[in-house]
């Protein structure tokens, strides 16, 4: 399935900050048992689990970015580079904390990059997984088909104003075109 196809989205469902808290609280006890010595969060959006996860164990947080986004605009089929994995994931065990895996590239492709910088153990997880991402993530607080709206990706700010943002309107416009059709 091709990323951000939001047509293939069956139902909406609106993560509140609150749910943001427990799920982030729950993938926090999910992955205590690992162990974890570094927890990698994968900017933008994997950094709110990250920081949560890394603050209530207790560990060091490393933001990293692979992304195929530049300035909220889609502009690459597969994830890139932008700020890569520290060495100090050598010998350690890691875990990596994206927001919702998709596709499940963008997890893989952090979790083969501290495997080939020495981590001894790398654990994936996220906060909301689909069941077509392929491979799916190790650890998820919640598996759904539904089009996920997280609370810091509502609204933006454009021109003074509070607006949905246009990613938001397109993917409901999508997803009713399947449902009508």
């Amino acid at each position: 399935m091709k990323s951000y196809d939001y047509a293939h989205r069956f139902g909406v469902r609106e993560i509140t900050w609150n749910d943001f808290a427990s799920l982030a609280a729950r993938l926090a006890e999910l992955l205590e048992p690992f162990q974890p010595q570094v927890i990698l969060g994968i900017a933008r959006a994997g950094l709110f689990p990250a920081t949560a996860v890394a603050c209530s164990l207790r560990r060091e947080l490393f933001p990293i970015r692979l992304t195929r986004r530049m300035n909220d605009e889609i502009l690459y089929d597969h994830p890139v580079w932008k700020v890569p994995i520290p060495r100090d994931v050598a010998g350690k065990i890691v875990v990596v904390i994206d927001e919702i895996a998709d596709t499940g590239q963008t997890l893989a492709i952090a979790a083969d990059s501290a495997k080939e910088l020495g981590a001894v153990q790398v654990v994936t997880a996220c906060l909301v997984s689909h069941t077509w991402a392929d491979p799916a993530p190790q650890v998820s607080t919640l598996v759904s088909d539904e089009f996920i709206i997280f609370p810091w990706d509502q609204y933006i700010l454009d021109s003074g104003k509070w607006i949905t943002h246009p990613e938001i309107n397109a993917g409901l416009k999508a997803q009713s075109r399947t449902s009508q059709g």
